[in-house]
């Protein structure tokens, strides 16, 4: 289709979509669709093999931590699409790199600057600084029961069997922040303790899809 600026046709880019939990890929996917002039979603799936030849495979880290990420080395390795990944502005880049992805983009862009940066690593092209604070709509587990998405990717790291020590030392936050994570979501759902806690991500959506772990 042509580009205003410049009348010369501008490529539809092909994006699949991969997470371990249908809502986020759900609201990820409603996030794109804003900008149909320039991507196109051919898959969402919690697999780690694409239907649809995909151009790009954006890697929704929700849920998983940076290091050791075997979920995000096998999408690589089965796809000849780029993949990048989507996370936290506090995972870092060249963890992502390490494991042979081609870029990274920031949970807190908006949909607008999404999907620039999807074009630009499409193209080749370091993405450039956000336009604004971000217009995101995302969705996660648990947030119709009030948890923002760090507690309830914090409650997903619980139900997979982690301890807080380790998610700090692999999620790159400090082990206070961890607990305070921790603590605001457990008063949201109304539980005390870890067991409860776990029991009460199986029932409301926080079982992974995933088998390798995080």
């Amino acid at each position: 289709m042509p580009d205003r600026r410049s009348g010369h046709l501008r490529q539809m880019i092909r994006v699949a979509l991969s997470n371990d939990y249908e809502i986020a890929l759900l609201g990820l996917a409603a996030m794109l669709a804003q900008h149909p002039d320039r991507v196109q979603i051919v898959d969402l799936t919690t697999e780690t093999d694409m239907s649809h030849d995909p151009d790009l495979v954006l890697f929704d880290t929700f849920g998983r931590l940076p290091e050791e990420d075997a979920k995000l080395r096998q999408v690589i390795e089965s796809n000849d699409a780029k993949v990048v990944v989507y996370s936290w502005d506090d995972y870092p880049e060249e963890a992502a790199r390490r494991q042979g992805a081609a870029g990274y983009l920031s949970k807190s862009l908006s949909s607008a600057d999404l999907v620039a940066g999807i074009v630009a690593i499409h193209e080749g092209r370091q993405p450039t600084a956000p336009t604004d604070d971000g217009d995101a709509e995302l969705t996660w587990p648990g947030q119709v029961h009030g948890l923002s998405a760090r507690e309830a990717e914090m409650l997903t790291f619980i139900v997979r069997g982690l301890r807080n020590e380790e998610i700090a030392r692999r999620a790159y936050l400090s082990i206070n922040t961890v607990k305070t994570y921790i603590r605001t979501a457990y008063r949201k759902i109304g539980v005390t303790n870890r067991a409860q806690a776990v029991a009460w991500g199986f029932r409301n959506g926080f079982g992974s899809t995933d088998e390798t772990g995080v």
